[in-house]
């Protein structure tokens, strides 16, 4: 979690506002005393969480009031998150919208907006995870009255994104075939968190030494409920049946 890298509390200009008492205080501590099982830094770190857990209760509650089922997408970089969104827009039954999260370039937004869904960018500068303060102020960028879900693309990670609800209901982990089979058991705070796994990538099955059966086994030994899918862009029906995931959960609320 950040609480290792402390990137949630290095200040940045953008979306992320670092400003408050406890943020400062946090920056002095690592910077005169950088020990992150510290008392008083710990304690600091606490206070963030508690707080962005508190925004994240409200951006639910936000999305709730506007019947909008929120999602939070995460893997690490190059897994296909975008191109999966950009997918489920040719045959999902339901309208969505995107919330980006990168460290820099609005270079993913631009491509759902190019296949006409609603996105608004957050470039989160130094930051390795999007938090409940930066979802807060994009979701006043998208117009909730005309979608049914919004979908949050974190920045590509398999650490500190797990630690930071951003205020959705339910989590989508990627991992792509070729990322290698150790991922999942490199990175079991990340699948814990999963609502569902997506293998993506799969149609490269072929050419790497990947067993994904014994991938899914290590997947469901850290949560033995998870839902769980093989994915590929270039197979129409396996995104068929992401979108119909979804729609169950919706009808599901």
């Amino acid at each position: 979690m950040c609480a290792d890298c402390g990137c949630s509390i290095t200040d940045h200009h953008h979306e992320h506002n670092h400003g408050s008492k406890e943020h400062q205080e946090a920056h002095a501590i690592l910077h005169d005393n950088p020990q992150l099982n510290d008392k008083k830094t710990i304690e600091v770190i606490t206070k963030i969480l508690d707080k962005n857990d508190h925004e994240a209760s409200h951006n639910r509650n936000h999305l709730e009031k506007q019947n909008v089922l929120g999602i939070n997408l995460m893997s690490s970089p190059g897994s296909g998150k975008t191109a999966l969104l950009e997918a489920l827009a040719d045959v999902a039954e339901f309208r969505f919208g995107v919330i980006e999260g990168d460290l820099e370039t609005n270079r993913d937004a631009d491509r759902l907006k190019n296949k006409g869904i609603e996105a608004h960018q957050i470039q989160t500068g130094s930051a390795c995870h999007l938090d409940a303060f930066m979802v807060h102020k994009a979701l006043h960028h998208i117009d909730l009255e005309k979608i049914d879900v919004c979908f949050v693309e974190n920045v590509g990670n398999l650490v500190c994104p797990a630690s930071y609800d951003v205020g959705t209901h339910l989590n989508i982990v990627l991992v792509s075939v070729p990322e290698g089979e150790d991922k999942i058991a490199k990175y079991p705070v990340m699948f814990r968190k999963a609502d569902l796994i997506l293998f993506t990538k799969v149609d490269l099955l072929p050419y790497f030494d990947y067993d994904i059966e014994k991938e899914k086994e290590v997947a469901r030994k850290l949560k033995p409920n998870v839902d769980i899918l093989e994915v590929s862009t270039k197979d129409k029906e396996s995104i068929k049946k992401v979108a119909q995931w979804i729609k169950f959960k919706l009808e599901m609320r």
